[in-house]
C-alpha cells in the first residue's frame, strides 16, 4: 500500500537504500518517506544499526601442540554514515569477520603454551579486535567489543590438568601436615623433658626431707632413749620400713608375686646390706 502512494516507512534503528533506476541514491534514515517509482525511484534494502553479536568457534593447536577450541564473542554493528558502503560491499559481513578471527587466532594462539593462553586471553582478544578494525572500517562496520570467551582443550587434557593439580595440592597438604606433626613431637618433647626435670626436682626434694627426717628421728631417739646407738636407732627404722614396704605389696591386688626371704635373721641382713652399701657411698664421697 505505501509503494502504490509512494510512500516508504523505515523503523527505528534502521535504515533504507534509496536507489534511482539501480544507482545508488541516498540513505534514508528511520520515519515516513515519499519514493515517486514513477521516476525511477525504489527502494534496495534495508540495513539495521542495532548492535549484533556473532561467536566463532576456532579450533587450533598452542606451542605445546595440545589442540583447543577457542571460542570468541564479535559485537559489531554497522556505521549509519557509510551505510551505503555496509550495504554494498560485502554480501555476507558474519562470514568475512570469521574469517578474519580464524586467521588472527591460528596465528597467535601456536605461540603460547596452553597456560599461557589462558592467562593472555585478553592479549588474543586484542589482537582479534585490532586487525577486526582495521579491515571492517573499510566496509562501515564497527567492531565495538571482542571477547574470548572459552578456551576449550581436548578432555583428556582437561582430566590430566586436573590430575597435575590435585597432586600438586595435596603435595602442599601433606607438607604441611608433616610440619604440624613435627611441631607437634617437638613441643610433646619438650613437654616431656620439663615434666622429667621437675619430676627429678621432687625426687630429690622427696629424698632430702626423708634424709633429714631421718635425721632428726635419730637425734630425737638418741636424746630420749639413754644408752642407745645411733646404729641402733637406724636398724629400727630399717626394719620399720621393711615392714611398711611388705604391707603395701601385699594390699596391692594388681601387684606381681615377690619371693623374698623373711624372717629374723632376713631382716637383719637387709639392714646390713642397706648401711653397708651407705657406708660405702658415704666412703666414696668422702
Amino acid at each position: 500500500m505505501g509503494n502504490l502512494f509512494c510512500c516508504v516507512q523505515v523503523d527505528q534503528s534502521t535504515v533504507a537504500i534509496k536507489e534511482r533506476f539501480g544507482k545508488f541514491d541516498e540513505v534514508l534514515e528511520p520515519g515516513c518517506h515519499c519514493l515517486p517509482w514513477c521516476i525511477g525511484s525504489q527502494l534496495a534494502g534495508h540495513l539495521t544499526l542495532r548492535l549484533q553479536q556473532l561467536d566463532v568457534r576456532c579450533e587450533t593447536k598452542t606451542k605445546d601442540n595440545v589442540f583447543v577450541n577457542v571460542v570468541a564473542s564479535i559485537q559489531y554493528r554497522a556505521l549509519a554514515e557509510k551505510a551505503n558502503d555496509a550495504f554494498y560491499k560485502l554480501s555476507n559481513p558474519r562470514t568475512q569477520i570469521q574469517a578474519y578471527v580464524f586467521d588472527v587466532i591460528r596465528a597467535s594462539v601456536p605461540k603460547l603454551d596452553l597456560d599461557d593462553a589462558f592467562e593472555q586471553k585478553n592479549d588474543i582478544a586484542k589482537a582479534v579486535e585490532d586487525e577486526l578494525e582495521k579491515a571492517m572500517s573499510a566496509y562501515g562496520y564497527e567492531i565495538v567489543q571482542t571477547l574470548i570467551v572459552d578456551i576449550e582443550p581436548d578432555e583428556h587434557v582437561k582430566r590430566a590438568m586436573n590430575e597435575i593439580n590435585a597432586a600438586a595440592r595435596m603435595r602442599v597438604a601433606a607438607n604441611e601436615k608433616a610440619e604440624a606433626e613435627k611441631i607437634i613431637q617437638i613441643k610433646r618433647a619438650e613437654g616431656e623433658a620439663e615434666s622429667k626435670y621437675l619430676s627429678g626436682v621432687g625426687i630429690a626434694r622427696q629424698r632430702q626431707a626423708i634424709v633429714d627426717g631421718l635425721r632428726d628421728s635419730v637425734l630425737g631417739f638418741s636424746v630420749n632413749v639413754p644408752g642407745t646407738t645411733a646404729k641402733d636407732v637406724l636398724d629400727m627404722v630399717l626394719i620399720t620400713q621393711y615392714f611398711d614396704t611388705m604391707k603395701e605389696i601385699g594390699a596391692a591386688s594388681k601387684s606381681s608375686s615377690v619371693f623374698i626371704p623373711h624372717g629374723p635373721g632376713a631382716v637383719r641382713d637387709i639392714a646390713t646390706q642397706i648401711r653397708d652399701g651407705l657406708l660405702q657411698a658415704s666412703h666414696h664421697h668422702e
